[in-house]
């Protein structure tokens, strides 16, 4: 990857700054509100990409296809706008990952058993070395009726909680 040192109208934002607290707006680097996008070489084509990385994270969060410049081999170098649209595309990216990581983790329903009607639901706790969960039933009026450790592969369905309370809540 060949690094653009061009500070003509197509690249007006200054490759260096002498302010160690200036925010970095280069061509193909851009710094701020928590992110960094940086444009790099797709080796997979003759195209460019975009990374964006939250600030403390080893990792994109979203990696996307970036537009190529006006002499077609040469990226669009970043500006305000885009890197405010790139920050909102992937700070949303990341928000969605983290809601579908708290739905497959904390589930909930409820079910008629034991002649009433009771929420059941599975907290499943990941961890590396010992994963486990907590399968925990709940009266109308918010009151536990049982709790349980099992599996943190226990599936978690209507005809498992009604059979878990028609049990007796005995562990499954």
């Amino acid at each position: 990857m060949t690094d653009i040192t061009d500070a003509s109208s197509d690249f007006p934002f200054p490759e260096t700054s002498t302010d160690p607290d200036a925010p970095v707006q280069q061509a193909r680097l851009w710094c701020g509100d928590g992110w960094t996008a940086r444009v790099l070489k797709n080796e997979d084509d003759d195209g460019w990409a975009v990374a964006m990385i939250k600030d403390g994270e080893p990792e994109p969060a979203l990696v996307g296809p970036w537009t190529m410049g006006r002499d077609k081999k040469n990226p669009k170098p970043l500006d305000g706008p885009a890197f405010s649209t790139l920050v909102k595309t992937a700070s949303e990216f990341v928000r969605r990952h983290e809601q579908q990581l708290h739905a497959s983790l904390h589930q909930s329903l409820e079910v008629s058993a034991r002649g009433a009607r009771i929420t059941v639901s599975l907290d499943i706790v990941p961890d590396e070395d010992n994963p486990s969960a907590l399968l925990t039933a709940h009266d109308e009026a918010g009151e536990q009726l049982a709790q349980v450790r099992v599996s943190p592969a226990f599936k978690l369905s209507r005809a498992s909680a009604t059979a878990w309370a028609d049990g007796g809540f005995a562990k499954p």
